[in-house]
């Protein structure tokens, strides 16, 4: 194999911000902020989400964040930080550094939704469908 996750982790980690959840419990009232749940709508209805989650599933963000594409969706467009989070942080990371690549300013939320539950920080269970 000429690369594996653990190569691309690394390579991720080194050009993607990743913040704790400590530091997003204190901005997600700013405004500025969009979390981005990037986890299968499964995982979703079983532990909840970050209040005012956008969901985007992985496997269509590229299309999702692409103007040109006719799955796109409009909050991509708007001049935000990005937060993107799985269960763990793995797969958020990979997506962080591929909406970096589209132009997005993105980050990954270290820990993910497990660090972000287990710390006690507010779970929801409504999803926003569109933005």
């Amino acid at each position: 194999m000429a690369k594996g996750y653990k190569d691309m982790l690394a390579e991720a980690d080194a050009v993607v911000q990743s913040v704790s959840g400590e530091e997003m419990a204190a901005q997600l009232q700013g405004g500025d902020v969009v979390m981005v749940d990037i986890r299968d709508p499964r995982e979703i209805e079983r532990e909840g989400l970050i209040p005012g989650a956008f969901h985007a599933p992985r496997g269509m963000l590229e299309f999702w964040i692409d103007p040109e594409s006719p799955y796109h969706k409009p909050a991509f467009a708007e001049v935000k930080t990005f937060v993107f989070y799985c269960a763990s942080g793995w797969r958020s990371l990979l997506a962080a550094r591929l909406a970096q690549e589209m132009g997005l300013d993105a980050r990954s939320l270290s820990g993910g939704f497990s660090e972000w539950k287990t710390a006690g920080h507010p779970v929801a269970t409504q999803v926003k469908r569109e933005r």
